[in-house]
């Protein structure tokens, strides 16, 4: 006989399987991530048809199984309807599900995360329909809590090589900084010339084979990344790297990215959508490094908004 348990989850991923099932992907506060089978909720006379939605909250009792879980009960807590009304929102929100079941941990409490992911969420839907630049800003300010959450959110405070403050220079033409995600976030321009100019002659002074064994950084060291569908820890190894600049940001962007740290962003008027989607190419990399996996959503992100009419004529709501 299978026993039952409860748990406390939100649907982040949903398939079809066989004539009317489907196979749910559940991040729960008690059990972290799981797959669970929705009986026969593609029928019409569906009892639970409605809570198999994405994004819906349900307290669940669940069958356990051989080899798949079964629902056999579920009452709906809480649900964001207009999340699937707005597609720049709805792009916003699965990118932050396949973050979360990137970094979710099965068998193991995961509140946390929980907690994180439905504020997030409730935020989003929250904004005004069709917000442009403020739903790029509050998706950037996720994937950022998301990332400290796990242990690898990049610096963005200071020089990654220096340690040394960054400080946003508006009065200074043209003035930059850079973003390398190998280097774990930003970096002084002139120190980073600097360590790459050594790195060149110290390659120059050393004969090394290129079959010789080479070192390798396990990253990220103290964050809980783990497959989506997997049960445990799994760490992204990645060889030995040369340092590389991944883009130049200029001084509003530095700031903005200084902001996403705090638990609200600033109630500022909307900013110019470029610096945005920049800052969200930034995040989109540095998750994608470190995860080990392409973020799917990107690609409605980038049709989205390259679709919407200029930011100049967009409504100016605030963040």
């Amino acid at each position: 006989m299978s026993r039952t348990y409860k748990a406390t989850g939100i649907n982040l991923k949903s398939m079809p399987l066989g004539e009317a099932d489907r196979l749910l992907t559940i991040l729960t506060q008690e059990f972290g991530l799981i797959r669970a089978v929705a009986p026969g909720v593609r029928k019409q006379n569906s009892k639970i048809g409605g809570r198999s939605g994405l994004f819906v909250v349900n307290e669940l009792l669940i069958a356990q199984g051989r080899s798949l879980d079964k629902i056999t009960q579920a009452e709906t807590l809480e649900s964001y309807p207009a999340l699937s009304q707005d597609l720049g929102k709805l792009a916003a929100s699965q990118y932050l599900a396949e973050m979360a079941m990137c970094q979710a941990l099965s068998e193991q409490p995961q509140t946390e995360l929980f907690f994180l992911l439905n504020e997030h969420l409730k935020r989003l839907e929250q904004l005004p329909k069709s917000a442009g630049s403020s739903t790029l800003a509050h998706l950037c300010h996720a994937a950022f809590h998301l990332l400290a959450l796990a242990g690898i959110a990049p610096q963005v405070q200071a020089c990654s090589l220096t340690a040394n403050s960054l400080t946003p220079d508006f009065s200074t033409p043209n003035w930059q900084v850079g973003f390398s995600t190998s280097a774990g976030g930003t970096v002084n321009l002139s120190a980073w010339e600097n360590a790459t100019a050594i790195g060149k002659n110290s390659d120059r002074n050393k004969s090394v084979k290129s079959d010789d064994v080479t070192n390798t950084n396990i990253l990220p060291p103290t964050g809980r990344v783990a497959e989506a569908m997997g049960t445990g820890y799994r760490a992204i190894a990645h060889k030995q790297e040369k340092l590389v600049l991944d883009r130049r940001i200029n001084a509003a962007e530095l700031a903005l990215l200084q902001q996403l740290s705090q638990a609200n962003l600033p109630a500022i008027a909307v900013l110019d959508r470029h610096n945005w989607l920049s800052i969200e190419r930034i995040l989109r990399q540095y998750v994608q490094y470190h995860f080990g996996r392409p973020i799917r959503s990107a690609a409605l992100i980038d049709s989205y908004f390259a679709s919407l009419p200029s930011p100049l004529t967009e409504d100016h709501a605030t963040v």
